[in-house]
């Protein structure tokens, strides 16, 4: 129940801040539902449960399942990524609204 609430109030965070105007917001959005898909996969791996899925430590029956372990440290990466390159984006400049210097002064009164 705890994951559960965790997930849904990251991802609707996430989700708000994705929809605002501005890049770093919508940056820190991706961050938010990065981090709820991570809880989500690490949930999903019964570690609340379950024993820890190291060799030797318990028995395999008691162990928990260390693919979606493995899905979260690819979701980790890939999140910092996405993360370093809309910062990037951001810090160049790419959130700024063009202003409309081109539209002649005739086109404006019509």
């Amino acid at each position: 129940m705890t994951a559960a609430f965790v997930v849904g109030l990251l991802m609707a965070g996430g989700v708000y801040l994705v929809f605002q105007a501005g890049l770093v917001r919508v940056t820190i959005g991706f961050v938010l539902i990065g981090h709820a898909l991570n809880s989500l996969l690490v949930a999903a791996g019964g570690m609340g449960f379950r024993a820890v899925s190291f060799i030797g430590t318990s028995s395999p029956d008691e162990a928990a399942d260390p693919l979606p372990q493995a899905f979260a440290l690819t979701a980790i990466v890939i999140t910092f990524g996405i993360t370093v390159y809309l910062f990037g984006m951001a810090r160049s400049g790419a959130d700024e609204i063009p202003a409309d210097d081109d539209v002649s002064e005739e086109e404006q009164k019509s």
